[in-house]
Formats: C-alpha cells, sequence, structure tokens
C-alpha cells in the first residue's frame, strides 16, 4: 500500500460570491483572522505528511504561488528594521513542494482534479477544497491518513446533514460502520431530498486511489453539465476499498459570506490574543 505523498488543491475558481474583493485577487487568500484561507489547508496537508502540494489554478490565480515563495525584499527590510521573520516560516515551502497547473476551462471539479494527472502519476493523493475550513486536533487529513493506512483504498470526508440540504452535496449510500468509518456502497451527487440514500454527505477532503484518473479521462458529464468527481469515484466501488470517514472537530463553509464571517469569529474566538476584545465587542452589542 502506497503512503500518501501528494495532494491536489482545486483552487481556479473566480471567487464571484465575495466580488468586489477577489476582483483583483484569489479569495483562497482572503484571511481568516491574519493568515489566508489557503494557508490553513496546506498547513493541514503538511500536517499529514503530505510531501507535494498540486495547485489546479486559473488564469489571475498567480498570487497563489507568490505566497508560498521567498518574498526577498519584503525579508531584507524586515531585517535590516530588526523585525522576526517568524510570522513568514509558514508561507515558505521547500524547492519543488509545490507544483501547478492550469484548469484552462471551468468544467467541474472532476476536471479540476484530473488537470493534476501528470504530477499525480500512479500514486494515492488527496484532495483538499479550500473552502471547507476543516478545524480539530489532530486535522483532519491527518484522520483520514490514518484511516487509510489501516484499511487502504479510498477514503471521503462524510458528515451528518439536514435531509433538506442534500441537493447540495454528494451523498453516499452507506454500508457497515465502524466506529467512524462507514463503507461506501454507492455515491450520488446532489440528490433531491426524497431520492437521497442518506443524510451522510461527501464534504471537501478525499484520498483517492490514481485508477480514478482513469474514470475521470472518460470525460462524463453529470449534475449540472459538469465532470463531476462524485461520479468518477462512484465507479470505484466493489472494485476498491471505499469508505467515508465522520471528521472528529468543526468544518466551516468558507464559500459563502455568511460561513467565512463565522469562520472568522469562530478561530479568532480559540485566540488569547483576540478573544478578549472580540468578547468585549460581543458584549455591548446585547
Amino acid at each position: 500500500m502506497k503512503p500518501v505523498r501528494k495532494a491536489v488543491f482545486p483552487v481556479a475558481g473566480l471567487g464571484t460570491r465575495f466580488l468586489p474583493a477577489t476582483k483583483a485577487f484569489a479569495k483562497e487568500l482572503l484571511p481568516i483572522v491574519d493568515r489566508p484561507l489557503i494557508q490553513y489547508v496546506v498547513d493541514e496537508a503538511r500536517e499529514a505528511g503530505i510531501e507535494q502540494m498540486i495547485f489546479v489554478t486559473g488564469r489571475g490565480k498567480v498570487g497563489l504561488e507568490d505566497y508560498f515563495d521567498v518574498a526577498f525584499e519584503l525579508e531584507t527590510t524586515m531585517k535590516s528594521r530588526g523585525k522576526s521573520l517568524d510570522v513568514l516560516q509558514p508561507t515558505r515551502s521547500n524547492p519543488g513542494s509545490i507544483a501547478s497547473v492550469r484548469q484552462q476551462e471551468p468544467l467541474g471539479l472532476g476536471h479540476a482534479v484530473w488537470c493534476a494527472r501528470d504530477i499525480v502519476g500512479d500514486e494515492p493523493f488527496a484532495v483538499l477544497l479550500p473552502d471547507d475550513l476543516m478545524v480539530g486536533k489532530p486535522g483532519c487529513i491527518a484522520q483520514m491518513v490514518e484511516a487509510y493506512n489501516k484499511v487502504g483504498g479510498n477514503i471521503i470526508c462524510v458528515q451528518e446533514v439536514p435531509k433538506d440540504k442534500t441537493a447540495s452535496y454528494g451523498v453516499i449510500t452507506p454500508g457497515a460502520s465502524d466506529g467512524r468509518l462507514t463503507e461506501v456502497k454507492g455515491l450520488v451527487e446532489k440528490p433531491k431530498p426524497e431520492d437521497a440514500p442518506s443524510n451522510l454527505a461527501v464534504v471537501g477532503r478525499y484520498i483517492l486511489q490514481p485508477e480514478v484518473m482513469q474514470v475521470l479521462d472518460e470525460k462524463e458529464t453529470g449534475a449540472g453539465g459538469e465532470i463531476q468527481l462524485t461520479d468518477a469515484m462512484a465507479k470505484l466501488i466493489g472494485t476498491q476499498p471505499f469508505h467515508g470517514l465522520t471528521f472528529e472537530g468543526d468544518r466551516h463553509d468558507c464559500g459563502d459570506k455568511t460561513g467565512f464571517v463565522i469562520a472568522n469569529i469562530a478561530l479568532a474566538m480559540a485566540r488569547d490574543d483576540v478573544a478578549p476584545a472580540i468578547r468585549a465587542f460581543v458584549a455591548d452589542l446585547r
């Protein structure tokens, strides 16, 4: 069983829900307190032992690569003023540890993952959707890698959602359960509540075997006329081990303004340096 060394980050989206802020830079660079969203997911991958980060980008997303590069002018100026560079350490990456490919057309999540096929090669790989901010100790991907090391195959992160929200997610047909692991018997993308096989929804973390790229290579379209990753994964069920892991921690959907603001508040309230002032402000609002 090969280890999970690579992770794919689909970051080609235009971020239209956050216009006009995202007119000039990637939505993944919007800050949660004082770190951009992309930093949280890259740190999560690093914690899990991921060695290579693969960004699937689009036009206007070069800022993501610049963020993880060495900012020579900035660091030189800070040094000359006697300021510590520790705050920049998480933004540094080892040479070759970050790669990027272009998704030239917005053809769906499955297509975005497929664009990374040549870098992924014949290895299992993780997929992290930056819109889903997962907060836990250990992190979500670390929990999934631990499960992968036990059962192998494909692991997807699942979460219970209200029945009336299933049309917004991929939903699993559950089989036998063992603690937080649930066997996946089937997958369907964005089912109507009356058609959903369960209320266990797939949320933005995956560990997949490289054979999924062969399925995606067929370029079959699904819900919304897009190439759906869920549909490709469904074709692997029965041929490889397939499990859903219920994540121990909190998930914040930063793909919309409400979830983004809530994530900022939640993470700020967990920090000793800013939480007291925020609590005082909120108390004054009552």
